[in-house]
């Protein structure tokens, strides 16, 4: 497997919507939706290659803090992951794991912290991942319940 990072170039985005259609499908994320080239476009984008096909991808965007809060004080520069994505035929072979590692390597000394949000249907399974394999810190949560009408 290669890692890279690569930049929004027409053929790159038009392979990374097709797999966010494969996510999609799968039904795995409450409210997910495949991209558009304006939801990729501007982003950081790392791929994990198995030869010529994409194996996984990894995209977000840098920033800087606009306020002190209980992580981090204003102005710390950030990268917020917006997507980390492995094609099923590619997971529990430490795709997802090597291709986050890697942008974090690229990513150190640019940014303090990497930061990111998750709508997955599976708490415990993606916990897992982040916390015990990746090493990321559980900072907060946002919980909903639907009452009926």
């Amino acid at each position: 497997m290669v890692y890279k990072e690569v930049s929004a170039s027409p053929e790159w985005i038009r392979q990374l919507i097709s797999l966010s259609e494969q996510w999609e499908n799968e039904g795995s994320c409450r409210g997910y939706r495949k991209n558009s080239a304006s939801d990729i476009d501007g982003r950081r984008i790392f791929v994990a290659l198995n030869g010529k096909e994409i194996a996984g991808y990894l995209f977000g965007k840098t920033g800087f803090a606009p306020s002190t809060d209980s992580v981090m004080v204003k102005g710390t520069p950030f990268f917020e992951l917006e997507e980390l994505y492995v094609r099923p035929s590619a997971r529990s072979h430490g795709t997802g794991s090597h291709l986050f590692a890697y942008a974090k390597r690229v990513l150190d000394g640019e940014v303090e912290y990497i930061l990111l949000s998750t709508a997955t249907k599976d708490m415990k399974a993606i916990l897992h991942f982040y916390t015990d394999l990746i090493g990321m810190e559980f900072w907060s949560a946002r919980l909903f319940m639907r009452i009926p009408d």
